[in-house]
């Protein structure tokens, strides 16, 4: 019996998931949510392959946008093309347009025409937009570095006790975690910092 299953994705451990399972509640009942906190980095996604090795023919699988399947164009259209071979309905439910329902194209040549074209088309948008947004990206940069801006954090600045804790660190009477401590900075700015002061 074919089965209605879905499937939400946050880029990081920090975001919240809720949004996308409010979303999907409205379709699937909670035992048929799968989930997945899954960074840009490693992409580890023990959920997603469980549900992947599940889903068979006729089955549904519901997400609330495209992105949420991969974490590049190139995946998404994988999993999306892979999906449609095996015949497991998907159901977009930002996109309709790319929603599948294997039935309706099995003996409609038209619409499988059709759906194959609005997809091509979709990632040709995507892809677009994104060169688009990395040249605006790009030249945004190049003017503000024009301009003299800087760009990212802002530099670390010398806490007002700095000296009397690094004259203490430098006679080793304290650590560095210490230190860090006691000027309320990281390893890492302490490090900047060291390297700025001793030139």
């Amino acid at each position: 019996m074919a089965k209605t299953w879905a499937y939400a994705r946050a880029s990081t451990k920090s975001q919240n998931l809720d949004r996308q399972i409010i979303q999907l509640k409205n379709f699937v009942d909670d035992s048929f949510i799968m989930c997945d906190k899954a960074s840009g980095k490693n992409f580890d996604r023990p959920n997603w392959d469980l549900l992947n090795r599940v889903l068979d023919q006729g089955d549904t699988l519901i997400v609330c946008s495209l992105d949420r399947l991969g974490r590049n164009h190139k995946q998404m259209r994988d999993i999306w093309k892979d999906l449609f071979n095996r015949k497991v309905n998907i159901k977009i439910l930002d996109c309709d347009l790319l929603s599948t329902n294997y039935e309706e194209y099995e003996n409609d040549s038209t619409k499988l025409l059709l759906i194959n074209v609005a997809f091509e088309v979709f990632f040709y948008l995507a892809e677009n937009e994104r060169t688009n947004i990395k040249q605006r990206q790009a030249e945004g940069i190049q003017v503000a570095r024009t301009m003299g801006k800087h760009l990212g954090r802002p530099p670390a600045t010398f806490p007002p006790n700095w000296k009397e804790v690094y004259v203490k660190w430098n006679r080793k009477e304290i650590s560095q975690n210490k230190a860090c401590l006691e000027l309320g900075i990281s390893k890492n700015t302490f490090k900047k910092l060291k390297s700025q002061y001793i030139k």
